[in-house]
């Protein structure tokens, strides 16, 4: 019988869900905060550069802590817990969120559009991408360029606009990552194929997931471990039953990993359903 952790292997680590950006090899600096560097330099009347190069090691130094923390967050919520208070966290495909405190981290559409609806005008400033500040105020970006910053009394939300291709390709990328095994043959298992099972049993005092590639792997399965009597895990909702530790809740609640939103939504497309 494969374990747990065998049976959602993955090509690689799974990654803290970011937003997706253009990265730009070295930094631009603006104008005025050239300006501003130059009078800074010459404020610290240093001509041979040793004193910047001081500065700069000082500043490697708190990049580095800085990077120790971030690591240390993705490990984190790599183990499905909150960075900030250790409760479980929800995750969800382009989506991670902790009920307990609020933490969140979400991706955007990497192209936008994303529009901010105003509380006193019906037609919402649109753009390619927003920020919210630490004071609320919205900075709207478009084409690369700052072109509206809306103070935090003026607006009500903010709109991001997906694209269906955009999440049909974020769907196959996850699917690509993925390598989910039969629970019985240890073949691939495909979710989108007739006969696939997605079970939760427990065998001992926790519950167990398992997914089989084929309804006749899913029941040589249940023929070699027969559910105990006064649990039938096969037949009866993990909602309504308590005979178990819970590891997950039901159907769509308590899941720490990727791949079990991704086997849902994908059961639901098979069946013709829209996902929630």
């Amino acid at each position: 019988m494969a374990r747990f952790s065998e049976l959602f292997r993955k090509t690689r680590e799974p990654e803290e869900p970011r937003v997706e950006t253009a990265t730009i090899e070295s930094p631009i600096i603006q104008d005025m905060q050239k300006e501003n560097l130059e009078q800074d330099i010459y404020i610290l009347d240093d001509e041979d550069g040793s004193r910047e190069q001081k500065l700069q090691k000082v500043a490697e130094k708190e990049v580095q802590s800085a990077a120790a923390d971030s690591l240390k967050r993705y490990h984190v919520i790599k183990m499905g817990r909150c960075p900030v208070c250790g409760e479980h966290l929800r995750q969800h495909l382009f989506a991670t969120i902790c009920e307990s405190c609020g933490w969140h981290n979400y991706d955007v559409p990497r192209n936008g559009p994303v529009r901010v609806h105003l509380r006193h005008r019906d037609a919402p400033i649109e753009g390619d991408r927003c920020y919210v500040l630490k004071g609320g105020e919205c900075l709207v970006i478009k084409d690369d360029m700052v072109t509206a910053k809306v103070p935090a009394a003026s607006y009500d939300y903010v709109e991001y606009v997906w694209p269906a291709d955009e999440v049909e390709q974020r769907h196959k990328q996850v699917a690509s990552q993925l390598q989910i095994s039969c629970g019985w043959c240890n073949e691939a298992a495909d979710p989108s194929k007739d006969g696939f099972h997605l079970v939760h049993a427990a065998f001992g005092a926790a519950q167990e997931r398992y997914c089989f590639c084929s309804d006749e792997c899913y029941e040589a399965f249940r023929k070699m471990y027969p559910a105990r009597v006064h649990r039938n895990c096969y037949e009866r909702d993990c909602v309504e039953c308590n005979l178990c530790q819970k590891r997950y809740g039901g159907e769509a609640e308590g899941i720490r990993m990727l791949a079990k939103d991704f086997l849902t939504v994908q059961r639901q497309k098979a069946m013709g359903q829209n996902p929630a």
